[in-house]
């Protein structure tokens, strides 16, 4: 077979100049010089005997068999990496990598704690974790970048036969108050209740307000009514108003567990209202699993999960086939 017209690295730095839309911006990422970029490009151009990039504006603008090399480019260098990766496994665990992906509200919560559980486990293992949105998270599942992620909201529908998806865990929403609201004095409201509060809320244009406004139509409230005082652009943002008195919100129980055993925010019960979404584990089935993928499965992921998920049978099937404690003789 004739010899391959370009090398990994070339692939490398096609990827970093259409990832950074600079020549310079690629060279700056990757440690080397501007002219070195630059030289390797036109090398493979001539090699190719194709122009890659349109040099006339201030930007790198890829040619038609620019993106076409871009496409082959990062399969390419995902199944190299997917090579390292299955060689780095021989050793054990004993290093290697993992890496994991979560939407905003999973990988800000709840993500580090399990991380921090398998890091007990596995301290020689490298462990990522990239926080995204779902679509970008799903995406970055399906072509290599991640072993496997939890996401929150729906997965692209072109995803839909490639990736698979397991049910992880219910996710609730919960109404808090600060704690010296006149509301909080009570144990249970109602949902008329609810339409004399003012509320913090997300930004109207942010996906995971959409989310929740999604949660709280389906749960009967009629979002029309709520008076939003407040729009704010973070989770935490909005706790602090809460806690300053500025109003009520509706915030994901993961995001919230300090505080009420804090004291600092009181969540009352909301008669026939329950606000859920569910999480959902997502892999690659075709791509190589590692071992350190392999482990977070089997000892992390089951120990966040819902009673009902799939991940957690394992443990339960064990628990039950388990033989009985030895029964200490009273006599001695």
């Amino acid at each position: 077979m004739a010899d391959l017209p370009f090398t990994l690295d070339q692939l490398r730095i096609l990827r970093a100049i259409a990832s950074e839309g600079s020549f310079k911006k690629a060279a700056d990422s990757l440690y080397v010089t501007q002219p070195a970029v630059s030289l390797q490009i036109q090398n493979l151009e001539k090699q190719l005997s194709v122009s890659l990039f349109d040099r006339g504006g201030r930007k790198a603008q890829l040619t038609e068999a620019g993106h076409l090399l871009l496409s082959y480019c990062d399969r390419i260098l995902s199944q190299c990496q997917e090579a390292c990766r299955a060689l780095e496994d021989l050793h054990n665990l004993k290093g290697g990598s993992l890496l994991v992906g979560a939407s905003q509200t999973t990988g800000t919560y709840l993500m580090p704690r399990m991380i921090g559980l398998f890091r007990q486990k596995y301290p020689d293992v490298a462990v990522q974790l990239q926080v995204h949105s779902t679509r970008r998270t799903s995406w970055s599942v399906a072509n290599g970048q991640l072993d496997l992620a939890i996401i929150g909201g729906e997965l692209p529908p072109e995803l839909a036969e490639l990736l698979q998806v397991v049910p992880y865990a219910s996710d609730e929403l919960a109404l808090v108050l600060p704690t010296k609201h006149p509301l909080a004095r009570l144990a249970e409201l109602t949902k008329e209740d609810l339409y004399r509060l003012s509320f913090v809320c997300l930004d109207a244009q942010s996906t995971t307000r959409k989310m929740v406004d999604q949660l709280l139509a389906r749960s009967g409230l009629d979002l029309g009514r709520l008076k939003i005082e407040m729009e704010l652009n973070s989770f935490e943002a909005i706790k602090n108003a809460v806690q300053s008195g500025l109003g009520a919100a509706f915030l994901p129980v993961v995001s919230i567990e300090r505080e009420l055993a804090a004291g600092s925010l009181h969540r009352p019960q909301v008669a026939d209202l329950l606000v859920r979404r569910q999480l959902k584990l997502i892999s690659h089935p075709a791509r190589y699993c590692s071992r350190a993928s392999d482990a977070f499965r089997r000892e992390v992921l089951p120990v966040f999960a819902s009673p009902d998920s799939p991940l957690r049978r394992p443990l339960q099937q064990a628990a039950a086939e388990a033989p009985p404690a030895p029964v200490e003789n009273p006599q001695r």
